[in-house]
């Protein structure tokens, strides 16, 4: 199954996700947006309307939709609507894609259970999944493959 999550920069979307037992990939890209095939440079011009995204195939048999979401509203400050902690612009906005119409309830379920938790508004969207596209083989699995560089950014932005 997929799951989509825009939760700013989709270094540390895929890292939050990508270690969890049943998570099978997470892949890095760009959705939502006007432009077909859209690169780095045209998504963080903020006029394609993109988001950075990550596309999640999981195996429901070992978690569940539910957990991914309480995963996903750990890993965002859900009430800032112009980005996420120092990354700021629209590609760095947060939504919830979902695939189909359970994952759409549950989406706006958890939503609501967060609004009354946090007593206000969540800037983040429940939204349809749109086309997405992988974003270069440079982001992915950065986390990763620049171990250092990531910790330093994760500090740095406020993500820690």
């Amino acid at each position: 199954m997929k799951a989509t999550f825009a939760g700013g920069c989709f270094w540390c979307t895929e890292a939050a996700f990508q270690e969890l037992d049943g998570v099978i990939e997470a892949v890095n890209g760009y959705t939502g947006g006007r432009a077909e095939n859209p690169t780095y440079e045209q998504v963080c011009s903020g006029n394609t309307g993109h988001y950075e995204a990550t596309e999640i195939t999981y195996d429901p048999e070992k978690i569940t939709y539910e957990r991914l979401l309480e995963v996903f509203w750990r890993s965002i400050d859900p009430t800032d609507g112009g980005g996420q902690f120092v990354d700021r612009g629209s590609q760095y906005r947060t939504a919830v894609f979902y695939h189909d119409e359970k994952q759409k309830e549950l989406a706006e379920k958890s939503k609501k259970k967060l609004e009354e938790e946090l007593d206000g508004p969540i800037a983040t969207e429940i939204l349809p999944a749109q086309t997405f596209y992988k974003a270069e083989e440079y982001h992915q699995d950065y986390y990763k493959k620049k171990r250092l560089e990531y910790e330093l950014y994760k500090r740095g932005s406020g993500r820690k």
